[in-house]
């Protein structure tokens, strides 16, 4: 028989006898008229969520990183809930293996003269977070706030004010190396460009930027075909990118020493995520386009007439005249139609260049974070290109340099890479619902389930480690529940799940009474413990103890 239960009764009886501490935060949101239509990236793309205003959160904790007691609020959009919901049954995770779980903070917890925004307030909603032991934060280090105004002149004063906090409350940290640029499309409230010298380096030679068929410029990050061209001051791109991260490491050797920061993330591209900028909103791009190719500055069709020479086909030094535009579908064009001229002699030749482009960017930094970094574990993120997945090109995971139609893995030799290097792969979009991409965008032919799958089992296959994250806000106990499942695999003969799960993001409504409720009890059961209003399936037997480390406990 399936229970009826109300989520206020959930949280109210998560409620522990007493508290010692007592942390008072206000968070103010964007104004109202700003709220009213909450436009959240789909990896490029946007969805409208109604999200309440400005709402008062008064917290009481446990000293220690213990429970939360009480999160009354004033204007809570989520706290009334309907006492006739039937619960889905659920699986139980208790003695399943640990995963830690991290959240992102704010994308302005750092301002652009590198000053900390609000230390109190944020060190009352990190209690909040330590107090449902969460076991992390991950921050982005942003190239364009830390390199601003002069080459190799860095200003860290900022983050070190940030990582002390976090390091007294006794959190972690996952921190990114992001060279690429914050904002700049529909909904970003915060704009974080690339740093003032190198835009300036742009208007004299803005090939150094990802380019378009038609001309248009990307200046989101710099694009890979200068990775090896002193164009920089005197320097090559991953020589700029291995001074900062170099910088980086002995400013806070102390937190490395320590053992605070547990992860640096090495931003490879747009969003931090090793793929081409092939669907920006600034562009015109909306989902779920295919997108379009990037590799038109000089410097990269450089690289495409060279391969074109010593493959003895010198006319094939050009990027494809029949792969539409970002919005086109893979029908409407020549080259992503089904037998269309991406597997043709030609298109296989572009698309091994264009992908081994996006895999060698890869493995030249990621060598040199190795170097910047020797002891510490390094990841590499992946964007989840879901859209267009059940047709025969891939067409829009083509155009960001994942070579991967139905008749290849793209992914395999990505993961081959990281494995080089001993990288771990951060993966996104683990709440997404195959069936709920069908009920909203049908003619996308969406598959995340399935390329969630493909992508994880490619780099369990060479063994090497596997985070994630959502790509989307998550509040809701569904996608928590198709977070759980990918996390920790029902009946994997060989025990694998996820190393680590990182939320996005810290904001005002995941602080609101009955998300955070909902948010505790998704973490209580990513750390393998129980919950006690578990909807379990019937004759459900349970699950087998494990050690943190994932292994079966006998």
């Amino acid at each position: 028989m399936k229970m009826v239960v109300s989520s206020v009764r959930i949280f109210n009886s998560l409620k522990p006898p007493s508290a010692s501490l007592t942390a008072y935060s206000t968070v103010h949101s964007r104004s109202p008229s700003s709220l009213d239509c909450n436009f959240c990236r789909l990896k490029g793309g946007f969805v409208s969520s109604s999200i309440s205003g400005s709402c008062q959160l008064r917290a009481i904790v446990r000293d220690k990183g213990k429970r939360t007691e009480d999160h009354p609020l004033v204007g809570d959009s989520t706290d009334k809930v309907d006492e006739n919901q039937v619960m889905e049954p659920e699986r139980d995770f208790a003695g399943t293996s640990y995963v830690p779980v991290y959240v992102m903070l704010p994308l302005d917890v750092i301002d652009m003269k590198c000053e900390l925004v609000d230390p109190e307030g944020l060190l009352d909603q990190l209690r909040i977070l330590r107090s449902v032991n969460v076991d992390g934060v991950m921050v982005d280090c942003w190239w364009g706030i830390v390199e601003a105004h002069t080459s190799q002149l860095y200003n860290w004063s900022g983050y070190k004010r940030l990582f002390q906090i976090v390091r007294d409350l006794g959190l972690k940290l996952q921190v990114v190396m992001s060279f690429h640029e914050c904002g700049g499309n529909i909904g970003d409230n915060v704009h974080i460009p690339l740093p003032q010298w190198i835009r300036e380096i742009g208007e004299s030679n803005p090939d150094i930027y990802f380019t378009d068929r038609e001309g248009k410029r990307n200046p989101e990050c710099l694009t890979w075909g200068i990775d090896k061209e002193r164009v920089l001051k005197g320097r090559t791109a991953v020589e700029v990118y291995f001074d900062y991260m170099r910088s980086f490491r002995v400013e806070f050797d102390e937190f490395f020493v320590d053992g605070v920061i547990s992860e640096i993330e090495v931003g490879l591209g747009p969003c931090g995520e090793l793929r081409y900028p092939s669907y920006p909103a600034k562009h015109g791009w909306r989902y779920p386009g295919i997108g379009e190719f990037q590799c038109y500055d000089k410097y990269l069709m450089k690289s495409l007439s060279k391969a074109a020479e010593i493959r003895g086909h010198s006319f094939w030094a050009r990027g494809p005249d029949n792969a539409g535009s970002y919005n086109s579908t893979p029908h409407e064009t020549g080259f992503f139609r089904d037998g269309g001229d991406y597997d043709s002699y030609y298109g296989r030749f572009f698309l091994n260049w264009y992908s081994q482009v996006l895999v060698d960017h890869g493995d030249r930094v990621l060598a040199l974070a190795n170097l910047a970094f020797e002891g510490t574990c390094i990841a590499a993120k992946l964007s989840g290109i879901h859209w267009w997945y059940k047709t025969a090109s891939h067409a829009a995971e083509l155009t960001a340099g994942f070579y991967n139609p139905s008749n290849r893995d793209g992914y395999a030799p990505i993961a081959a890479m990281l494995k080089k290097h001993g990288v771990a792969l951060n993966f996104t979009c683990v709440e997404l619902r195959t069936l709920d991409q069908h009920e909203d965008f049908p003619e996308a032919l969406a598959d995340p389930e399935g390329l969630v799958w493909q992508v994880l089992n490619a780099a369990w296959d060479v063994s090497i480690l596997v985070a994630s994250e959502n790509a989307l806000p998550c509040y809701d106990r569904e996608g928590y529940n198709k977070i759980l499942e990918n996390a920790k695999p029902r009946n994997d003969p060989d025990g694998r799940h996820l190393s680590a799960f990182t939320y996005l993001r810290l904001n005002p409504v995941l602080m609101e009474t009955h998300n955070f409720a909902e948010f505790e009890r998704f973490v209580t059961r990513m750390h393998g413990e129980a919950v006690p209003d578990l909807q379990s399936f019937p004759n459900e037997k349970p699950a087998k103890p494990e050690g943190k480390d994932g292994q079966v406990d006998a």
